[in-house]
């Protein structure tokens, strides 16, 4: 690492110039998209950083965000960071009860005169659509990296993207206060990671910063932490290239579109950062995209951010995240250009490129004979409307129509990108009828390709037999082996295996290990099909007839297996009840009642028999769906079912 800091240095020395290294890389990463626009010469803001923070889920790049924020006076007292809560970045609902970031957010500090507009981003592989939009506005990162575990694959992955588009990035230690920390070790990792992709002299020559972000402390030396976050400050203004302004000019203008926001008064708004030129409220603009015919219309209302909010404006510069209004046809990857009369507009930049998505689910109007009863949105157009709308902020999300007018086809980039998804219209009062979870295959040449992910578990040494077990009967790939370098104690395995084999094995992982498995997952590429993968290893307990569940019935049928319903649960034939303790599907009547005789009899009737039922959540019910099997979601219950289209003519060849 010695020589290739001192081989940055002399090139620069040799240079002669008296711009930044990062800086010079910022203008060069950057002439591919100014070429035809700039009508004059460039410039730098030094009054302004732009950044977006990576990192892996759960390294803390949202509570890093919250400890800068309460550091720069946004809020006025004590009493008011109590009541923002823990992470104030995350507000969404089921962000914070997931614990990890799903939609991207911006905000924006003051610190010694220069702006800092920052971009939280998520850190789960299957939202790195969200990551790959945003780094547009952004001229540099801060990559966030746990301070025992380093870097891991979602690093890798977002790491790769921003090093791509020429960023300088800064590292931030976290989690420094841990008594397990190596910061030395995650450090030496990093660099390793760095080389791995590629990256410039100048980029391997990163600035590190520890950080206990919980705490907001931070410091240059893991030995030596400040009582606030004010390296972490000093290091952004000092290491992050400031905005390259090609031109200022406003006919120049040039404002590449990356996020969609919603507003009840102002309707629909646009969230960009304004690469050159200047934009006014009211100006009359264009939206384009190279191949398309533009939309025209005028700018309503003109934001920046300001700390947690936004401040109205009648005029953004070049290197300014902007909000806008009045442009009801904004879509993700528009170019905002100029169109005054008069005035030759510049060019549209490259629009966003995303990552193609992987796995594919089934969305339909709920047909249980249970349906109806607790939803407000139940009809197919209902549900179809609502998935194309999720289409104008969603970048990675598809939806097809089918064969069938009630059900349409979503694909995403992971199985929690589209439980999100149904969990969110779930909670806004629609009834869905979900198919099961399968994979998007590819022909190229007359192959069949499938998507495979590379898969790092970290699980007790014990259980390490288990698991690899479980990825070789699944068709996984032996890639690497060992034990953790800071506790002996665990394994480290590294396979990479078929999304197919993915579906479900989380939770059968988690049930082997006793919930000790660590699972992390990216996508790795597409190749040939691994050829036929085994399905669950039991079967399911099915309804035998409609009715209600009672204690009698209940207690007959818990000896086949483990039971999903309780007493007094409404359910109906072929609905499923239960885990049957062998592969194939079994019918029980949990609804019969006991026979009633004249005979008393004093203390034979046993009511305490009931064991607990196992937890339903919309995750592990997706993951334990089979291809003949659906999942029936309301606003409060969820319910698991054969497909009738595929299980019909069995249930009525049988006698009720």
């Amino acid at each position: 690492r010695g020589l290739i800091l001192l081989a940055a240095a002399f090139t620069t020395l040799c240079n002669g110039f008296h711009i930044l290294p990062s800086a010079r890389m910022a203008f060069s990463s950057r002439a591919a998209t100014m070429a035809e626009a700039p009508s004059s010469t460039p410039t730098i803001d030094e009054s302004i950083r732009n950044i977006a923070i990576i990192a892996h889920v759960d390294h803390g790049k949202t509570t890093l965000v919250d400890a800068m924020l309460q550091q720069s006076s946004v809020f006025r007292d004590q009493a008011q960071i109590d009541e923002a809560g823990v992470r104030v970045m995350d507000s969404n609902d089921q962000e914070r009860e997931r614990g990890i970031t799903i939609l991207a957010k911006n905000c924006a500090v003051m610190r010694d005169g220069v702006k800092i507009n920052i971009i939280d981003t998520p850190g789960h592989a299957d939202f790195g659509g969200e990551v790959e939009r945003v780094l547009n506005m952004a001229d540099g990162v801060l990559l966030v990296v746990d301070s025992v575990e380093g870097p891991k694959p979602q690093t890798r992955f977002v790491l790769d993207k921003a090093l791509k588009r020429g960023m300088q990035v800064c590292v931030v230690v976290n989690k420094i206060d841990r008594d397990s920390a190596r910061p030395e070790y995650v450090v030496d990792k990093t660099f390793d990671l760095f080389c791995e992709l590629d990256a410039t002299d100048e980029q391997t020559d990163f600035k590190t910063v520890y950080a206990s972000a919980i705490n907001g402390i931070a410091g240059d030396n893991p030995d030596d932490l400040k009582d606030d976050m004010g390296p972490l400050f000093d290091a952004i203004i000092k290491n992050i290239n400031p905005p390259v302004i090609p031109s200022s000019e406003p006919k120049d203008l040039q404002c590449l579109v990356a996020n969609i926001d919603y507003d009840s008064f102002k309707g629909k708004l646009g969230v960009a950062r304004v690469t050159s030129g200047s934009v006014k409220a009211g100006q009359p603009v264009a939206l384009v995209q190279p191949g398309q015919e533009p939309k025209t219309g005028r700018v309503g209302e003109l934001f920046i951010f300001d700390n947690l909010g936004k401040k109205q404006v009648d005029e953004a510069k070049a290197g300014e995240v902007i909000m806008f209004s009045g442009l009801p046809d904004v879509t993700i990857g528009d170019t905002l250009v100029t169109n005054e009369g008069g005035v030759e507009a510049a060019p549209p930049l490259p629009p966003i490129a995303i990552e193609q998505p992987t796995v594919r689910m089934t969305f339909g109007v709920n047909k249980s004979p249970l349906a109806g009863r607790e939803g407000k949105f139940l009809t197919s157009r209902m549900i179809r409307d609502r998935l194309f709308k999720e289409l104008d902020r969603n970048v990675a999300l598809k939806v097809a129509e089918t064969d069938s007018a009630d059900r349409y086809e979503v694909s995403g980039r992971g199985q929690l990108h589209l439980t999100v998804l149904i969990e969110t219209m779930r909670r806004e009062g629609f009834e869905l009828e979900i198919g099961p979870p399968s994979v998007i295959i590819k022909e190229e040449g007359g192959k069949k390709l499938e998507p495979v992910e590379k898969v790092e578990v970290r699980v007790p040494e014990e259980y390490s037999g288990s698991v690899i077990d479980m990825f070789n009967n699944r068709k996984g790939e032996l890639v690497n082996m060992g034990l953790d370098d800071g506790d002996g104690g665990f394994s480290v395995i590294e396979y990479k295996i078929p999304t197919r084999g993915m579906l479900g094995l989380r939770s059968a992982l988690l049930t082997a290990t006793r919930g000790t498995a660590i699972i992390d997952s990216i996508f790795d590429s597409y190749q040939p099909m691994a050829g036929e993968i085994g399905g669950k290893e039991k079967g399911s307990l099915l309804a035998f007839a409609d009715g209600s569940a009672n204690t009698f019935g209940i207690q007959g049928a818990q000896d086949r297996g483990n039971m999903f319903i309780s007493p007094n649960d409404e359910v109906y034939k072929g609905m499923i009840v239960g885990v049957h303790q062998r592969p194939s599907d079994l019918e029980v009547n949990i609804c019969k009642t006991k026979a009633l005789t004249n005979m008393r009899s004093a203390g034979k009737d046993n009511y305490v028999g009931i064991v607990p039922p196992l937890e339903l959540t919309l995750d592990g019910a997706v993951e334990y769906l089979s291809s003949d099997e659906i999942l029936e979601v309301t606003p409060s219950k969820l319910r698991m079912a054969k497909n009738p289209e595929m299980w019909g003519k069995k249930v009525k060849g049988k006698k009720g």
